[in-house]
């Protein structure tokens, strides 16, 4: 074996033992049994795999602690499906590594198929709560985005004082956020109870809908110069669309960049319609304020 490919396995080897104390880390943390068992199955099918490259290499090699602390930390803050997903993710790039060395080390085909299939069959059987109510999420973000960009540009023509902006949006805001919160617990009462809480569905839409009132009022309270507020507004609509739609992308393992541009292209085009609606109003009406 020369140093290059001996390097390689190395990296190899060190990647799985890594993702093995990752899993086991995050296993010993689930209060789920289910998920639980989920993780330990794939810590040993890591384990499995960083002994078949040991076997070669003959050495002994430490994990990434920092890799693994990072990893536990996103599966913590964000959600243990996101976390595992996204390591997932990484594990793409690592596959078309091991394709490189799979004219010297034939058996590496095999760690591709456990990688590709099994591991992804199992990260599908976790259970998570905060994916049941992504729709909620969604259903709460989609209609602040939509509504408030569109309000805050019409006002920013028809009232052109920010303080006032912001008065106008807060309220139209929060008493929107009650009304979607109220629809969609309606909505849930009459679907499947047993999938969804219609209380918690009602809390998570509200409180996604209240976040992004905040989020894309706040230029109006900390600016004077509303057209500086709008468009620091609208480019805070597009941070969150696509974080936002990042994560959804990663969690439940669907395209990000179509998803994505449909809504930014939603919100800003309600923007922009909205605007020119404020503009006309205000010539119409002849309203000075």
């Amino acid at each position: 074996m020369d140093t290059r490919l001996r390097k390689k396995i190395l990296a190899f080897q060190r990647a799985e033992i890594t993702e093995h104390y990752i899993y086991n880390r995050l296993a010993r943390g689930m209060k789920d049994t289910h998920n639980r068992e989920v993780l330990e199955r794939i810590a040993a099918d890591e384990k499995k795999h960083h002994d078949f490259w040991k076997q070669r290499t003959g050495e002994t090699v430490s994990p990434r602690q920092f890799v693994v602390l990072w990893y536990v930390i996103i599966a913590k803050v964000f959600g243990l499906t996101f976390g595992v997903r996204l390591m997932e993710r990484g594990e793409g790039y690592a596959q078309k590594n091991y394709r490189a060395v799979a004219h010297v080390v034939s058996e590496v085909e095999s760690i591709i198929k456990d990688e590709e299939e099994h591991e992804r069959e199992l990260i599908a059987l976790l259970h998570e709560e905060r994916l049941t109510y992504i729709g909620s999420v969604v259903l709460g973000l989609n209609d602040a985005l939509v509504e408030l960009t569109g309000v805050l540009a019409g006002l920013t023509f028809a009232l052109r004082q920010t303080e006032l902006i912001a008065l106008v949006g807060l309220v139209t805001g929060i008493a929107a956020s009650l009304s979607m919160a109220a629809s969609e617990y309606l909505s849930s009462k009459e679907g499947d109870i047993s999938k969804t809480n219609p209380l918690k569905a009602a809390t998570y839409t509200g409180i996604a809908y209240v976040i992004t009132v905040f989020l894309l009022v706040m230029p109006y309270l900390l600016l004077e110069n509303v057209y500086v507020a709008l468009g620091i507004t609208l480019i805070t609509a597009v941070v969150i669309i696509f974080g936002f739609t990042f994560y959804i992308s990663v969690a439940k393992d669907v395209p990000f960049w179509k998803r994505f541009l449909e809504m930014a292209v939603i919100s800003l085009g309600v923007a922009a319609l909205s605007f020119i609606i404020g503009l006309v109003i205000r010539n119409v009406l002849g309203i000075e304020i």
